[in-house]
């Protein structure tokens, strides 16, 4: 981790890893976390929150979107995802399309303990939905 990323994005990671202490997971048992950067450098954590209608569950990702939002920041920079997990997961199509939503051009990384991937969101949602 320390080779990869300049000490800013490594700090947004290390509160993405510490969001994800805070998540609600008891069916899949990963815990996600996620921290958002603004263009005014506020930055903005949330964790995952599962319930047993899986449709009610909210990703990490949308956690720390909504809060930023809901605090009036829409201008993102980069959002760190961690989860607690040997297997690495991209934000799925649903946090792809809401982090679009705000900027196309907004750097992604997501990793877990072990490995990290630096990308963005072009990237990650080719042609995506936009106003």
């Amino acid at each position: 981790m320390d080779n990869i990323l300049p000490a800013e994005l490594k700090k947004l990671f290390e509160m993405a890893v510490k969001a994800s202490e805070k998540a609600y997971s008891p069916y899949s048992k990963f815990k996600v976390g996620a921290a958002i950067i603004c263009k005014n450098d506020d930055i903005y954590t949330g964790c995952n929150v599962e319930n047993a209608s899986y449709g009610g569950t909210i990703c990490a990702e949308r956690v720390a979107i909504c809060k930023a939002v809901s605090e009036g920041n829409k201008d993102f920079i980069a959002i760190a995802i961690y989860v607690d997990s040997d297997i690495i997961f991209p934000p799925c199509g649903i946090c792809r399309q809401f982090i679009a939503e705000f900027s196309n051009d907004i750097t992604i990384i997501y990793g877990n303990a072990k490995n990290i991937i630096l990308s963005n969101i072009r990237d990650l949602l080719p042609n995506s939905f936009s106003l």
